[in-house]
């Protein structure tokens, strides 16, 4: 079971594609704005995001270069979940970070499939770090945590 917060403006589109998050398993909550999301992410980590690419105030695109920006969430998997139709949208959500996209209208096995993907790829990949321990073991950069406290201090 995963926790998902969905991102919409379109309150009948989250509540639908929570509804079928739910049906499978998941425990699903939805915000509508932007500006909502990322309150509710300072204090609550989901194991994954919906996120509508066009919505008034702070669009889909902005908060997932904030996520992608944030030390506690810069592994957030993001799903971007936009009525949006152009190949360069695809194009621009991955540039921006995003794990993966949805067209909507959806089909919801199609967006189980990609949920399901997401968060298999996520299972497999380490858990979450601290951003500066992240960068100094993928630069191979010894971290306090890591190395013995004899060789810590010498």
């Amino acid at each position: 079971m995963a926790h998902i917060l969905i991102v919409d403006d379109d309150e009948l589109i989250a509540e639908m594609a929570s509804e079928i998050l739910i049906t499978k398993g998941h425990a699903c909550g939805w915000v509508t704005s932007g500006e909502e999301a990322l309150d509710l992410l300072k204090w609550r980590r989901p194991d994954l995001m919906l996120l509508d690419q066009d919505m008034p105030g702070m669009s889909g695109a902005k908060v997932l270069r904030e996520v992608r920006g944030s030390k506690n969430l810069y592994d957030l998997p993001v799903i971007m979940f936009t009525a949006m139709t152009g190949a360069g949208d695809e194009e621009q959500a991955r540039y921006n970070g995003a794990q993966d996209y949805i067209r909507k209208p959806f089909d919801p096995k199609f967006m189980l499939l990609k949920v399901k993907q997401v968060l298999a790829a996520r299972a497999e990949s380490p858990k979450h770090l601290e951003l500066e321990k992240f960068l100094a073991r993928s630069n191979n950069i010894a971290w306090e945590e890591d190395t013995p406290p004899v060789q810590r201090y010498c």
